[in-house]
């Protein structure tokens, strides 16, 4: 009797019911054939974090409602099923993340294949499987994705149905544009909220994935107000180092090319985090791609900096509070690369 073992991992998405199902039903055809299906769940957050227990017992829901699917799916085949939660000591945010975890439960496990959901998008709100595919690809863990049939989406890039979404980003815009210019006068007033008008009804479904939740928003808010003075005094100490390095007769600088795999997700948390790091003088994010950062260091104190990550934990503060800024940093992890000097 054969057996064969695959590995499933499960999102709440509109076809993770059929890919469960194309899972176990491709696989049990032969009725001689034994399948030991692994289930696993893969978490954005550890128990620490507050988010993570609400996030552990979601993903343990749905490993009870997809056991029942292949118990369903198998009928009177030999099927066993093993039920995991992945991530639940560790921070997993990119691909890069997913992928590592995946790959190290499957050679745990002496699993064969991992099928994919097609709309898999664990802890994000759009797929993430192309990436991941690549990810999965470069650790050498064998995938198919489920030929599952999903109505097709049609989603607008501007819309209206997301008023959190637009005042959120109206005041937001506001905001910034009176601190730039004056707001004690009146014109000013009156382009600013012309101008917030625009980027919140363009803009705003690009800029959040989610709607600003009242819960969350103004503790965020807060926060970020006690983030401004840090990257400021930031902004100043590295603009001190420039200096210094500057005015020295043989002007010791060492421009390099570094990759910094940060532990932020993308979206606004991302986008905070490279603006910060573009913003303090000798440092410049080059490129963004899912959670991998290039930036140019033009001193040895920036590049060391980068690597100790306080800007990161700072971020990290302001969109997931202070248990999670207790993350180790980039060099503790092994997430630092040096990829290029003054060649480059």
């Amino acid at each position: 009797m054969a057996t064969e073992r695959v590995l499933v991992p499960l999102s709440e998405s509109i076809t993770v019911r059929q890919t469960v199902s194309y899972a176990v039903r491709s696989r049990v055809d032969d009725a001689t054939d034994t399948l030991v299906c692994h289930l696993v769940v893969a978490i954005p957050y550890d128990a620490e974090v507050p988010e993570g227990q609400r996030t552990i017992d979601d993903a343990r829901q749905l490993l009870d409602r997809a056991e029942r699917w292949v118990r369903e799916d198998a009928g009177n085949a030999d099927v066993e099923i093993e039920t995991a939660v992945l991530g639940t000591d560790e921070y997993l945010f990119g691909p890069r993340d997913y992928a590592d975890a995946l790959a190290a439960y499957a050679e745990d496990h002496d699993l064969d294949c991992v099928v994919l959901d097609p709309e898999y998008s664990p802890g994000a709100t759009a797929p993430i499987l192309r990436p991941l595919e690549r990810e999965l690809t470069d650790v050498g863990l064998t995938y198919e994705e489920a030929p599952v049939e999903r109505s097709a989406r049609h989603e607008r890039l501007v819309g209206t149905d997301s008023p959190g979404k637009l005042v959120a980003l109206f005041g937001i815009s506001l905001g910034f544009y009176l601190v730039l210019g004056d707001p004690f006068y009146w014109f000013d007033w009156v382009t600013g909220v012309a101008v917030a008008g625009i980027v919140s009804l363009t803009l705003s479904n690009v800029t959040f994935a989610t709607s600003p939740t009242i819960r969350y928003s103004p503790v965020r808010t807060l926060r970020f107000g006690l983030y401004v003075p840090y990257l400021i005094f930031e902004i100043i100490k590295s603009n001190l180092q420039i200096s210094l390095v500057i005015l020295r007769p043989s002007m010791p600088i060492e421009p390099t090319l570094t990759r910094v795999n940060t532990k932020v997700r993308s979206g606004l948390p991302l986008l905070a985090l490279a603006n910060s790091i573009t913003l303090t003088p000798g440092t410049l994010v080059v490129r963004a791609n899912d959670q991998r950062l290039v930036v140019h260091t033009l001193i040895v104190d920036a590049r060391e900096g980068l690597f100790d990550g306080a800007l990161e934990r700072a971020v990290r503060f302001v969109f997931y509070g202070r248990e999670a800024a207790a993350v180790a940093t980039p060099r503790e992890r092994g997430d630092t690369e040096i990829i290029g000097g003054d060649e480059l």
